[in-house]
């Protein structure tokens, strides 16, 4: 089975796999408006983890070349994602055609997607990419801060896809960079700055 993954999949997978591949589906844009409780996150202070978002089956730039795959028995990793994906994290399942980058690549190949969609109870919706870093700063859970989960996504896409142009993860990025400095230099609470990240500027 063919796992396509776009977010803390790709440079954490967590499962054995045999092959994998970069490359992109279509009609997606990825967006920080899922919370996290456990993962990256505590039910008082929720992290910001990506899901995506349908955009009228237009190819975009943020979901381009994002994912690492997983090829492997299907019983021997999806009980494993169900359990990380769906039930901890909240996430539905879906099929989707994803495009490889190869120059020689072969037709679409029908993968698996995890989803976050608005349905779910642990989904926060947009925001500024101000607040999605202030919120991201203050919050970690059972797989480490989510600091490191944004960081290490801009540094996959930075490194793996360096042709995609994915604005709102590089502008997220920007913001919790332009904020750190601040909160070392105020005795403030890290919890206040996040719930007003225009003191933080200050």
């Amino acid at each position: 089975v063919w796992i396509f993954g776009y977010g803390s999949l790709v440079w954490r997978p967590g499962f054995e796999f045999t092959s994998r591949k970069v490359g992109f589906i279509r009609g997606y844009s990825r967006r920080f408006w899922q919370g996290d409780t456990f993962h990256r996150g505590s039910e008082r202070m929720p992290g910001r983890v990506v899901t995506l978002l349908e955009d009228g089956g237009v190819s975009t730039a943020a979901g381009r070349c994002s994912p690492r795959w997983g090829l492997l028995p299907a019983a021997q990793c999806c009980s494993y994602l169900n359990m990380r994906e769906a039930v901890l994290g909240g996430y539905d399942t879906k099929l989707v055609k994803f495009h490889p980058q190869e120059k020689d690549a072969e037709e679409p190949i029908l993968a698996l997607v995890y989803i976050a969609t608005p349905q779910n109870p642990s989904y926060l919706g947009p925001a500024s990419e101000e607040d999605i870093a202030a919120q991201i700063i203050v919050s970690s859970g059972c797989a480490g801060h989510n600091i490191e989960y944004l960081l290490r996504l801009a540094d996959f896409m930075r490194y793996f896809c360096p042709q995609a142009e994915d604005k709102h993860l590089f502008s997220i990025e920007e913001a919790l960079i332009s904020i750190l400095p601040c909160l070392y230099c105020t005795e403030e609470p890290l919890e206040e700055a996040a719930s007003d990240p225009q003191k933080s500027k200050s």
